[in-house]
């Protein structure tokens, strides 16, 4: 495989690729930029399908530069949002970058990141700056952000610093003299936004590469900690094995896609079509995935206890030492199971929840359930189990 295609692989676009090309063909390092707003404490596999591309630059020996938005983060990322979204304090802001400084060498290389504050330049600007930066752009422009748009047509509110948004991110890309920007599918008007700007200051515009959104272990969703179909990169090692064993066979491909890093593109194709022909059964390749992800956060040794405690589990019945926990609201007092199933992220959907409890596949302490109306009281806790491989304790309130 090719550079190009190692970079392209999963990649939603490339705007444009023949500068890529270009780029690439003058043999020196680029500067590659991502960047995150510190908006949480803790990242999930989600947040890395950035970073493992970042990853993938760096092996190709560009400089890689880890953009922590400690300013853009006070303003809040307007993208996506159906209402204007809550600033963080400089407090939690500043909590949260040195939990993503620890977490993101888990993936990269430590000597060969470097790590960026966009405060630093933007500590610095002036009133005078941000206005006439602000000329550069239009309201117009603006209102042709999908996200933007849709809130003004119906009526909803916009703030004047949310548009302000796409142009701080846009010029943090002048500041770094970005080559190329990686983004989520949900950030490309801003990355356009760095490719203006930079124009605008006499720079080459970056070459801009989107990544899609990864879902959740729903398959439906993005992946999220507020819809809780998560996989947390700080999660113990069994539970994280589980998470991915439990994943649909069609979403571990995806799953494969975007977050392996050992697994060539060939090879990937080749494994796909074993699982199809019926040569090789797809809960193997589920296997090693989960062998990979783990050890990748948590070490080989971790990786390897997990498997053989899961095989131990699978082929015994035994319940997990270390299950996930899970609390779960019922705004009346009581909650449908199949609702609670599903809420707790052991089925996809109710319609899901209710097919499996007339198999037989759901048990509650160990107790098969077998009736489909059944209200789980507030007040309780119990261990929910859907098939061989799903558990979850879950606390009712």
């Amino acid at each position: 495989m090719n550079a190009l295609d190692e970079i392209k692989r999963g990649a939603e676009e490339i705007l444009l690729e023949r500068e890529l090309v270009d780029r690439l063909a003058t043999g020196r390092p680029l500067r590659v930029k991502a960047g995150f707003d510190p908006t949480a404490p803790d990242l999930h596999l989600g947040h890395t399908v950035l970073i493992n591309k970042l990853r993938v630059f760096q092996d190709l020996g560009h400089h890689v530069m880890f953009l922590i938005g400690d300013f853009t983060g006070m303003i809040g990322d307007p993208s996506g949002k159906s209402a204007t979204r809550q600033p963080l304090s400089e407090e939690a802001i500043s909590d949260n970058a040195r939990t993503y400084e620890a977490q993101i060498y888990k993936i990269l290389d430590a000597q060969k990141t470097e790590i960026c504050f966009n405060s630093s330049w933007w500590g610095p600007m002036d009133a005078a700056g941000l206005i006439k930066l602000a000329a550069q752009h239009t309201v117009a422009r603006m209102l042709e952000r999908d996200d933007f748009s849709k809130r003004y047509k119906s009526g909803q509110s916009i703030a004047i610093h949310e548009f302000l948004y796409p142009l701080v991110q846009g010029y943090d890309s002048v500041a770094m003299k970005a080559d190329v920007e990686l983004g989520g599918t949900d950030q490309k008007f801003n990355l356009l936004v760095g490719r203006q700007l930079q124009e605008h200051f006499g720079q080459p515009p970056q070459v801009v590469l989107t990544m899609p959104i990864l879902e959740g272990l729903d398959g439906v969703q993005k992946m999220s900690k507020s819809l809780g179909n998560t996989i947390g990169i700080d999660e113990p090692p069994r539970e994280m094995f589980g998470k991915i064993m439990s994943l649909s066979d069609t979403l571990m491909w995806r799953y494969y896609e975007l977050l392996s890093l050992d697994t060539r593109l060939d090879e990937l194709e080749a494994m796909q079509a074993d699982a199809a022909s019926g040569a090789r059964n797809p809960r193997d390749f589920k296997v090693r995935l989960g062998r990979e992800i783990v050890a990748r956060f948590h070490g080989g040794a971790a990786a390897e206890d997990a498997v053989t405690e899961f095989e131990q589990r699978f082929r015994k019945g035994e319940l997990p030492d270390d299950m996930p926990e899970r609390k779960v609201s019922a705004p009346g007092g009581r909650l449908p199971i199949a609702n609670l199933l599903k809420e707790v992220a052991l089925t996809r959907s109710t319609t899901e929840s209710r097919r499996m409890i007339e198999q037989g596949a759901v048990r509650m302490d160990g107790e098969r359930v077998e009736d489909l109306g059944l209200e789980i009281d507030a007040g309780t806790t119990a261990v929910f189990q859907v098939g061989k491989r799903r558990f979850a304790r879950v606390t009712v309130s």
